[in-house]
């Protein structure tokens, strides 16, 4: 969802690719409406310009797209899952802005390639609009290539980054009320099946504990 979209046909392109941008559901802070995605020559362009297209063929843009789509609304979802945690203050979360840092590991992401698993093969911060209060998140993306061709060949781990006391709290609370989800036990807290449990293993959050 580049903030300064590159519609022209890159040097050295072979086919016209099409510049329809489709409108995401993930509300767009600061207005009435949603994010759009980019056009095949927007991402096109892109994968040039960072050096990742040289595999990479107008035919294969479509493909591409949907999964680059796809992944965005889950991670949307995933965000929207921790939100749960503070449907109180705020009902209608949106992205008010992001930033790519594929170079960049977390330090959960470092600690699991540490342990011996991949590394991911991207990084992006969200910074959302929880009603008047910025809250940043972090979104390691990774990819297995022993599962490629099945919907577990993708993983989203997305977490609020610990810039605050309450991002802190908040991935403690979500690893309590996961875990006793996990065994079928309802929320130490209430005890009642928890809507933050619910919610999270619905749309299938896996718990993200250790540091950002």
């Amino acid at each position: 969802m580049p903030l300064e979209p590159n519609q022209l046909p890159c040097p050295g392109q072979r086919k016209p690719l099409s510049t329809e941008r489709v409108a995401s559901n993930i509300p767009k802070g600061g207005t009435d409406s949603t994010w759009l995605f980019p056009s095949p020559q927007m991402v096109f362009n892109a994968l040039k310009r960072k050096g990742k297209g040289d595999d990479v063929t107008e035919d294969d843009m479509d493909g591409f797209i949907a999964a680059h789509n796809s992944m965005n609304e889950a991670t949307w979802q995933r965000v929207v899952q921790w939100e749960v945690l503070h449907r109180g203050e705020c009902d209608t979360p949106t992205l008010l802005r992001f930033q790519g840092k594929p170079h960049d590991l977390s330090p959960l992401a470092w600690v699991r390639h540490m342990l011996g698993g991949p590394a991911p093969f991207d990084r992006h911060d969200w910074v959302i609009d929880r009603c008047g209060k910025e809250v940043r998140y972090i979104i390691d993306f990774y990819f297995y290539d022993d599962k490629a061709g099945t919907p577990q060949a993708f993983e989203i781990v997305a977490r609020p980054a610990v810039d605050s006391f309450e991002a802190a709290l908040d991935r403690v609370k979500m690893n309590i009320y996961l875990k006793f989800a996990e065994w079928g036990l309802p929320c130490p807290i209430t005890g009642q099946a928890g809507a933050v449990a619910q919610a999270a293993a619905a749309g299938g959050q896996q718990a993200a504990g250790g540091s950002s």
